[in-house]
């Protein structure tokens, strides 16, 4: 058994907590403030540095010492994008690195996007990268409130689905949650029930004894205790701590937070009319520059090249209009090209079409001589691996016609399963997936095929050498 000690218990003794327990068991930290929960958590986070893999969600920045003493990697997320921490959490479980994310100097929106994107990096981890992970997430009442606030419901969403799957279905990828909160009637009642080690500190409030009893399976009138606990004392309980409800004493640590308690400090004596110098003292106000006149944006390529054709046709007016054809070959090798384009896997679909749009012009075709839907359907298909003879025959034109009904970010996907099955190919992998989705993870790409599935226009079936899949409707299969 890998145990550490986290303090002493009543009689003096140490009380150790067993850290594969943990692991599989998930705990839960409740007390007000200044009760001793960031000591906790450091004291945790210290005994296990050498232990396990850690994730540290830091929403004031208490935790970033432990970078000198332990090498954690410290991520500031005031610069970062979504994706980007979405690729990060993904990379940190490649990598096997510990790591505080710092949410400091970010509003309240923005740390619940930022926590939430974060977590479902690690969470969408292949399987090959599921190491055990310490997930330990400070003030977890702000990632997984109870009730709505002043942050969007899209961010609120995202952040509690990323706490539920941590503490719900993270067990079998290794993640080991550790929440900490100072109101348990401010948590999320899915997330927090899904601990089953509990630390339990002093708490005021009639509704968070009551809880914190319950949780404890204390009697409500011994919920009174917890008001006289001091500072760094817990009620421990669970499989990973003790079978019955102990007092603990955390431990001493060796890092230290850089914010300090508040300190008394001496007044000067200073008389009350010099103050009112210093306080209301006169301010400059410098009087701004005026602004220079804003000229219009210049128009982009395509305006560009449609005042040309129209200035040319000024000054020299054709005898008759001539109307370019468009050749199907013609449209077929121009969105083949569009294909081809580096990076044009993950482009968006309207950055795409405007390449289109632009090579149609300069060889002369009119620029919306392929409406926006057509062209969706056959850049699928080219990268569905058909060429254009094969798709005007009539069972591709029949896998066109389901793919019609779904929605437009995963036509691309099911066309490409619809494709295989046809030649009798193998199932294409998860890059292949996550391509043809225009994604970089792995795990969303994955998603889409529970998702087609529950539209009932696939059958997928997982066997010893890898997925299948069968079109419904059409009878293909891949092999």
């Amino acid at each position: 058994m890998t145990s550490i000690v986290l303090g002493q218990g009543r009689d003096g003794s140490d009380t150790c907590i067993d850290l594969p327990e943990l692991l599989a068991t998930r705990l839960l930290v409740q007390g007000n403030s200044g009760s001793g929960k960031s000591h906790l958590l450091r004291r945790l986070l210290e005994q296990t540095a050498t232990l396990v893999q850690q994730v540290m969600i830091d929403p004031e920045g208490d935790f970033v010492t432990l970078a000198d003493h332990y090498g954690h990697l410290v991520i500031d997320v005031e610069d970062q994008s979504e994706a980007s921490l979405r690729a990060a959490g993904e990379r940190v479980r490649a990598h096997r690195a510990s790591v505080v994310l710092n949410l400091e100097q970010v509003e309240a929106e923005m740390q619940l996007r930022a926590a939430g994107a974060f977590l479902n990096g690690m969470f969408e981890a292949p399987r090959a990268h599921w190491y055990p992970v310490l997930v330990v997430v400070d003030e977890a009442q702000l990632f997984a409130p109870v009730a709505g606030g002043d942050t969007s419901d899209e961010a609120r969403r995202l952040s509690l689905g990323a706490m539920t799957n941590l503490m719900c279905r993270g067990r079998k990828r290794g993640l080991a949650g550790v929440i900490a909160t100072q109101r348990l009637a401010k948590l999320a009642k899915n997330v927090a029930a899904e601990a089953s080690n509990f630390l339990m500190g002093r708490t005021f409030l009639d509704i968070d004894m009551a809880r914190a009893a319950d949780l404890l399976g204390m009697e409500r009138r011994a919920a009174e205790s917890f008001r006289d606990l001091a500072r760094g004392q817990f009620m421990a309980l669970g499989p990973a701590l003790s079978r019955r409800p102990k007092l603990v004493t955390i431990g001493p640590v060796t890092t230290a937070s850089h914010a300090t308690g508040p300190v008394l400090v001496p007044l000067e004596p200073v008389s009350a009319e010099d103050l009112r110098d210093i306080i209301l003292e006169p301010v400059h106000e410098f009087t701004p520059r005026a602004r220079r006149e804003s000229r219009p944006p210049p128009p982009d390529l395509l305006a560009q090249l449609d005042a040309y054709g129209a200035e040319r046709e000024a000054e020299e007016p054709a005898p008759a209009a001539v109307v370019v054809e468009a050749d199907p070959d013609q449209l077929w090798s121009l969105v083949a090209e569009v294909v081809a384009g580096e990076g044009s896997d993950y482009k968006p679909l309207a950055t795409l079409y405007q390449d289109f749009q632009l090579r149609a012009r300069i060889q002369g075709l009119s620029r919306n001589v392929l409406e926006l839907g057509p062209f969706h359907r056959m850049l699928a298909t080219i990268r569905a691996g058909l060429d254009r003879e094969r798709s005007e025959s009539e069972d591709w034109k029949q896998a066109q016609a389901i793919a019609a009904t779904l929605p437009e970010d995963v036509q691309g996907v099911f066309l490409l399963l619809a494709r295989t099955a046809l030649d009798g190919e193998t199932c294409p992998g998860d890059e292949a997936l996550a391509r043809a989705y225009g994604t970089h993870s792995l795990g969303r790409a994955r998603r889409q095929l529970n998702y087609l599935e529950e539209r009932e226009v696939i059958v997928l079936q997982e066997t010893p050498l890898g997925r299948r899949v069968a079109i419904v409707g059409l009878g293909w299969q891949t092999a």
